[in-house]
């Protein structure tokens, strides 16, 4: 149920998005599931690869950065306070893609689990119904 005028405004443009709900992946609460078949999954961990290293090398960027970017453009105080606040802010910026490219290849080792578990999963079943 959409409420009020911006409600509204979003359902005469969009629709009502809960009448024709899509695929749905994944769960809430403890240990939240995700259903895709092999190849889905697959092309997923391929996405996650492109994105850890797009990441990586994000990083890399950045640390070049701050090993230029330690010069102040004057002799000045101001000059100097600027180089600080740059360097202060190119610091979060690192610290911001070193936070992403942990939870990026966390997931990654964890969509790469899933993908030998299910493999085994397969094998095994597969022996099942064999005569």
């Amino acid at each position: 149920m959409i409420i009020g005028e911006a409600g509204q405004a979003a359902q005469a443009l969009w629709g009502d998005v809960f009448s024709n709900s899509g695929r749905v992946y994944g769960g809430g609460g403890k240990g939240g599931q995700f259903k895709m078949d092999p190849e889905e999954l697959s092309a997923v961990i391929g996405q996650w690869e492109d994105l850890v290293d797009k990441i990586v090398d994000d990083g890399a960027k950045i640390r070049q950065i701050i090993q230029i970017g330690q010069l102040a453009p004057g002799q000045d105080s101001v000059s100097g306070g600027y180089a600080s606040t740059t360097s202060d802010s190119v610091l979060a910026l690192l610290k911001q893609n070193d936070s992403m490219r942990k939870y990026a290849q966390e997931y990654l080792k964890k969509l790469k689990e899933a993908q030998s578990k299910t493999v085994a999963t397969d094998q095994d079943l597969s022996g099942t119904f064999k005569a």
